[in-house]
């Protein structure tokens, strides 16, 4: 196993973490995880990545059990907060200080341990000043539960704001925790620049794109049996990707991988690590063999002339505008709708009804019933108290599965019959 530094500060890393989003307390069994974090510990990994809303914080819990009598100052322990977690009330999600310093104290415990080296705010907070995060975050670092703090899905522009203010804090943000591979590279033109120029090191999840990237889905057939399209909690992630095309694509890229002594796998893996930018590419597993593969690619150089065979077979199914970065669809409704009449809190950004078609949960419900499944229950309550109804585009949600923009397990609910609904015509 390689390492290197997250960002320009002097932590070390392995280039190849363990992640546990979609896999502990939901996918896997609690003693096949603990194989899989046995076997990444065996092949050198020291850098494990979690988050307090993965399976609604059982996935923490999991991994503090499975990482027990491993010795601790070998390990680089990440976690996240931002998601709902617990029962949803109107303080369970969010960056304000409030949640901050009651997750950071929640994580701890469920990962056994008295500090974590890197906390990570999950999302970018539209409700909670900017001011009062980073403060929140400086506290933290200063009271030893943390040793480091970085962000996950941030434009470049949040990135910079958050970055300015801990240096006046004087707090280390060295990392950015964005989706990167292949077929996804929205943040090369943006946030890695200003990451690069801020000494921030990029520590990417779905290097393989939750498993298209393996050649395992094969274009025209159903999924395998046992893979994460056919798992009924985690198809959603996966299917919007399954289209012909792009699996067809991704078959042609076999020669490559072939040519370079690797598996497909491998390759996309060594692919995210030759940009510089990347300080660590974080895998997931089912099983502890996958782990054992995907291992293989660290130290891996890839030439010239294969990064560009790949770009020539991937062509236009790249996904490059950076607008893509994953926001709260708050934020993104606005840019639609800048001059909604709607606003959550003055001074902060405005929503309208569209937004219930964003956030897609629960199919044609009222929007008061839908509070506890938004990304930030707040805003639920908010566009209650305002009396604005939508109608969910049911169309894009019944039969084709959820795709919620939030990685909360109890946001893959079925879709259910509408109680009744008081529509409001747009203007």
């Amino acid at each position: 196993m390689e390492f290197r530094n997250l960002g320009k500060s002097g932590l070390k890393i392995s280039e190849i973490s363990y992640g546990n989003w979609l896999t502990h307390g939901s996918q896997i069994e609690e003693e096949q995880a603990k194989a899989c974090v046995r076997r990444a510990l065996d092949e050198g990994i020291t850098t494990f990545d979690t988050a307090d809303v993965y399976a609604n914080t059982v996935a923490e819990s999991v991994l503090g059990r499975a990482l027990e009598g491993a010795r601790r100052e070998s390990l680089e322990i990440f976690t996240k907060v931002y998601w709902p977690t617990g029962p949803g009330g109107p303080n369970d999600s969010g960056l304000s200080r409030k949640h901050i310093h009651e997750s950071i104290d929640a994580s701890l415990t469920r990962l056994k341990t008295d500090y974590v080296d890197l906390y990570q705010a999950h999302r970018y907070d539209y409700e909670t000043p900017l001011e009062e995060t980073m403060e929140a975050f400086a506290d933290v670092v200063r009271q030893g539960k943390a040793l480091y703090i970085g962000v996950s899905e941030w434009t470049a522009d949040e990135i910079r704001a958050g970055h300015t203010l801990a240096r006046e804090l004087k707090v280390p943000f060295v990392s950015s925790q964005p989706q990167y591979n292949m077929l996804w590279r929205v943040i090369e033109a943006e946030v890695i620049p200003t990451s690069v120029e801020l000494g921030i090191g990029q520590v990417v999840f779905s290097p393989i794109a939750q498993g298209i990237l393996t050649g395992k889905y094969q274009p025209g057939e159903p999924p395998p049996e046992g893979s994460r399209a056919a798992h009924e909690e985690t198809a959603s992630f996966v299917k919007r990707r399954l289209t012909d095309d792009v699996l067809r694509r991704v078959q042609e890229l076999k020669p490559v991988a072939d040519d370079e002594g690797l598996s497909l796998a491998q390759l996309a893996i060594a692919w995210v690590l030759a940009n510089p930018a990347v300080s660590s590419a974080i895998i997931g597993a089912s099983r502890p063999e996958q782990v054992s593969e995907n291992v293989q690619a660290s130290g891996h150089s890839l030439s010239d002339e294969t990064l560009k065979r790949v770009d020539e077979i991937l062509g236009d199914a790249v996904e490059r505008d950076p607008a893509q970065t994953s926001r709260p669809r708050a934020a993104r409704s606005t840019e639609r709708s800048s001059s909604s009449p709607l606003a959550l809190r003055e001074g902060h950004r405005a929503v309208d009804d569209v937004v219930v078609v964003e956030q897609r949960h629960l199919a044609g419900a009222e929007l008061g019933k839908l509070a506890p499944y938004l990304p930030d229950p707040r805003l639920g309550v908010a566009l209650r108290a305002e009396g604005r109804y939508g109608e969910v585009e049911r169309d894009r949600v019944a039969g084709t599965g959820f795709h919620p923009p939030c990685p909360c397990h109890r946001c893959l609910q079925p879709p259910v019959e509408p109680p009744g609904l008081r529509r409001r015509p747009r203007a």
